[in-house]
């Protein structure tokens, strides 16, 4: 699966306004809302959700990533988002680092091996250094969406 399959370019957020865990979630959810991918009745649910699975364990998997997700039924298909902090949030991450790229991610419920699928992608290119450093490098959305195609790519050109 590709990032471009389920990340949604116009909900990136380059430069968090946010330096606390539960309010960079807020501001990533209200940015899937804003990109209309997210339906704004169910902001608030989703949201609480998000921050109940981080404070059940962190999705803080170090190296300055963390990968908040959940599953709800107001989304009928995969969406994900990024938000950059230049500053760092404290996520509690495993190896108690700051982080400086949060990639969220919803699905619906009904498709467990779709989501399993995005978290896949999602961990394949976070595994990469050149990626995770030019990821925490960008400064506009359109340097992250152009990131997020060359890792598309690179996938493509990996599997011929």
């Amino acid at each position: 699966m590709k990032l471009s399959d389920f990340m949604v370019g116009k909900a990136i957020v380059p430069k968090l306004k946010s330096q606390e865990r539960d309010a960079v979630i807020t501001e990533l959810v209200d940015s899937l809302v804003q990109a209309g991918c997210v339906p704004a009745a169910h902001k608030k649910e989703i949201t609480q959700k998000i921050i109940e699975r981080e404070k059940q364990g962190s999705t803080g998997i170090g190296k300055g990533i963390a990968v908040p997700h959940i599953k709800h039924p107001s989304v009928k298909q995969i969406v994900g988002t990024i938000g950059c902090s230049k500053e760092g949030v404290d996520f509690a991450s495993l190896d108690k680092a700051p982080v400086y790229s949060v990639l969220l991610l919803i699905s619906p419920p009904n498709n467990p091996d779709r989501h399993l699928e995005a978290m896949e992608s999602l961990f394949s290119h976070l595994q990469r250094e050149m990626f995770r450093k030019f990821l925490r490098q960008a400064e506009t959305r359109e340097e992250i969406e152009d990131l997020l195609q060359e890792a598309d790519e690179s996938q493509n050109n990996n599997r011929l």
